[in-house]
């Protein structure tokens, strides 16, 4: 459309033009161009509404509240129940100060007008403490709200950590028992505690689906037993494995339990050498899959290689492995021999040590294998080779950093992504950066 007009005015110009048609002409190039002393060439308030509704859809609040004051229509639209059905608080620290120095009874009216409106809502919130605090302040009001789906997202440490305890847990219970509706909850880095899941388990375990906890260091096991033991619809659930136990595993396994479909566990240690991690027995995973057979049982490691000791010793129904620090060999021995049902396995680092044998091992007894990533790794081309002409097509993703493979006497680089691409079926090339 730019390129259009743009054209009619350089079609249209004479040689000699007439002092109105260069206005004329000035004030065409500013709707062109966007300047901002020739705005009052366009009227923003004739724009349709759905196009302005979808305009609002993708602001964050400051933004909002600064649109909205474009002409009465914008302000109209603003209120209307269906922008704020879903929505993100985006509280950085200067979102939120900017708020309370322009509009510092805005949130406090949008509740007051869309609080039965608000169902999926989240709350990114930066590192600072005044951000997490007025993230608590709009949880407290939301006595009248009808919330499907809950998100507490920090985008750096220790945001939420910082914010007492009591305050926190005062915000989040307004919720847990106003609602009675969660479906979804993802909270992260925050102080959530027992009794607040005892609050949410009392008002919603009809309707909790999906629960995402990590690095809340004030759940206990217990806490989230009491989850798993009243809430029967629950599929997904997300913690870290300091929380994981058999009692736990054996809850999700009871006939009144739905069938889980996704178990995610973070495997973290900031110390190396202060955590012993304990031992989930394998009657305990075999009671899981017996009851969910379809589950997905997801593990992220950032371990240091003395303490992968209490992992993969028995046979374990992992299906996706990642690994964001060094793994040894013996540790990726041990999951071709007892990860029967991998599916994906991505090894961020493991050393100078070429990983044929571990690979050929996985390829062997893994036969459920579809997806495969490698970095700051080493692997000869001929065992890279046979490793995919075992697995064959079954590979939809295989993301192998270039440094990774180490020509030998049997196959170059140029030699090797011919072989590869004939075994996968389609044309394959080793990557230049990760892609996972």
């Amino acid at each position: 459309m730019k390129r259009a007009r743009q054209k009619v005015v350089v079609e249209n110009e004479a040689p000699q033009t007439s002092q109105k048609s260069k206005k004329q002409k000035t004030c065409l190039y500013g709707s062109v161009f966007g300047e901002s002393d020739l705005h009052a060439s366009v009227d923003w308030g004739s724009l349709p509404h759905h196009v302005i509704l979808r305009i609002f859809q993708f602001l964050p609040l400051v933004d909002r509240a600064r649109a909205s004051s474009v002409c009465r229509r914008w302000n109209e639209i603003f209120h209307i129940p269906d922008l704020w059905r879903r929505f993100e608080f985006e509280l950085s620290q200067p979102a939120t100060s900017y708020l309370k120095s322009t509009h510092p009874d805005l949130i406090q009216q949008i509740i007051k007008r869309h609080a039965d409106h608000l169902q999926y809502i989240s709350f990114k919130v930066d590192s600072s403490t005044e951000s997490a605090e007025a993230a608590c302040d709009i949880l407290s009001q939301l006595v009248n709200c009808s919330i499907k789906t809950l998100g507490l997202i920090s985008t750096a440490k220790p945001s939420f950590m910082n914010v007492s305890k009591a305050h926190f847990a005062s915000a989040l219970t307004v919720v847990f028992v106003n609602s009675k509706s969660l479906s979804s909850i993802k909270i992260d880095d925050t102080p959530l505690d027992d009794p607040s899941l005892k609050v949410l388990v009392a008002n919603n375990s009809d309707t909790l689906k999906l629960l995402k906890m990590s690095s809340c260091p004030h759940v206990s096991p217990a806490g989230i037993l009491c989850v798993a033991d009243q809430c029967h619809g629950l599929k997904e659930l997300a913690l870290n494995y300091y929380i994981l136990s058999d009692e736990l595993l054996l809850a999700l396994s009871s006939e009144k339990h739905v069938d889980l479909e996704h178990l995610r566990i973070d495997v973290v240690s900031e110390n190396p050498g202060q955590v012993e991690f304990h031992t989930i027995k394998k009657q305990s995973w075999d009671a899981l899959v017996k009851h969910s057979p379809k589950v997905n049982i997801v593990m992220y490691f950032f371990l240091y290689e003395e303490e992968f000791d209490a992992f993969f010793r028995e046979e374990t129904p992992v299906t996706h492995l990642y690994f964001g620090r060094a793994v040894s060999k013996a540790m990726l021995g041990r999951i071709g021999m007892n990860c029967p049902r991998l599916i994906e396995l991505v090894v961020c680092a493991n050393g100078l040590q070429p990983l044929d044998d571990e690979l050929i091992r996985i390829a062997e007894r893994c036969k459920n294998l579809t997806a495969m990533g490698l970095g700051e790794c080493e692997v000869t081309c001929r065992g890279f080779i046979e490793f995919v002409k075992m697995c064959g097509g079954r590979l939809t993703q295989l993301s192998i950093m270039e440094e990774v493979l180490i020509p030998d006497n049997d196959y170059s680089l140029d030699q090797l992504h011919l072989e590869v691409s004939k075994h996968l079926g389609r044309m394959w090339f080793p990557d230049m950066m990760p892609t996972w």
